[in-house]
């Protein structure tokens, strides 16, 4: 029995349709909560043995064929403000990173990092987002959650123990927001600077194919905090390039061909075929060069004949 709520809650609800990718089976529950309140209300209320699963915009996850025996939880307009005071910017977890970083910039605020990340400020909290030498650990002040027994907290990035595209959040809390202290611009330079980066970024990215973003961490170059090291350079483009595993295909599962590390559903791609090829570029890649790559997608439920 779930709690009553007053925002939508709906039973066996697909997930492909919120993901990027467009594949995954149903969610036991999806919730989509009205406000905070709802949210710590039907949180302190579900039975502690329901798993929940809190889900951004999908943009770097694959929900597996067989669904997810869990209760989703998605927010929405509920959860998407922006506020500026001074030099921070505090915005719900449903924003869109590129919807931040613009906002940011007419303030006259540097966050110009997130503008070419897809997802929310959730996810990108989640998974220290980052990109050109800046990550989110670097700039964000505090994190805004909801616990699994229905608490509203905030945490300070040292509770997080934000490492390279990766956190580490108590059981179960849900991010509802954070803030962020950011370097101060001139709004036109920042936006110019954004624009610079949006183009490169659709000259070397499959932009417009069905993708979760970066398929694969980069096995060097980074310290454990996330931050830029400029001694080391190996990407994993450039091992899956040497394996010779660009363009390789399974169904509907293609490695792009104008990007290695993106991972795209050509067409009628199931999650196990996403997968199956993923795994493979990584065994092919540790028998070519010895280097074990890491996932940076998300990868999460039960395959269909776990189901089964």
């Amino acid at each position: 029995m779930m709690p009553a709520a007053r925002g939508t809650l709906t039973q066996n609800r697909t997930l492909a349709d919120l993901t990027w990718l467009r594949v995954g089976g149903p969610a036991d529950f999806l919730f989509q909560p009205a406000d905070v309140d709802d949210l710590c209300q039907f949180l302190a209320a579900l039975a502690p043995k329901v798993p929940v699963f809190p889900m951004g915009v999908g943009s770097n996850l694959i929900v597996r064929d067989g669904g997810l025996r869990a209760v989703v939880i998605r927010l929405g307009r509920g959860f998407n403000s922006i506020v500026i005071d001074g030099d921070t910017v505090t915005a719900g977890a449903a924003s869109l990173d590129s919807h931040v970083a613009r906002k940011a910039a007419d303030a006259g605020l540097d966050l110009t990092f997130l503008r070419t990340i897809p997802g929310s400020i959730g996810g990108a909290v989640r998974m220290n987002a980052g990109c050109y030498g800046h990550y989110t650990a670097n700039l964000v002040q505090e994190i805004h959650v909801v616990t699994r027994q229905g608490h509203l907290q905030s945490l300070a990035p040292e509770a997080l123990e934000f490492a390279y595209r990766q956190s580490h959040l108590p059981e179960g809390a849900v991010i509802i927001g954070a803030t962020f202290r950011a370097p101060k611009g001139d709004p036109q330079e920042l936006h110019a600077r954004m624009a610079d980066q949006l183009a490169k970024r659709d000259a070397t990215q499959p932009t417009k194919d069905r993708s979760a973003g970066s398929t694969f961490r980069n096995p060097a170059g980074f310290s454990s905090t996330g931050r830029a090291d400029d001694s080391h350079e190996l990407k994993a483009w450039k091992v899956i390039d040497d394996a010779g595993m660009r363009g390789a295909s399974i169904g509907g599962a293609q490695m792009s061909e104008m990007h290695s590390n993106f991972l795209i559903n050509k067409g009628g791609a199931t999650a196990a075929d996403l997968e199956e090829l993923g795994e493979e570029v990584r065994n092919r890649v540790f028998q070519h060069s010895g280097i074990r790559l890491v996932w940076e997608i998300k990868r999460v439920g039960e395959r269909l004949a776990e189901k089964q």
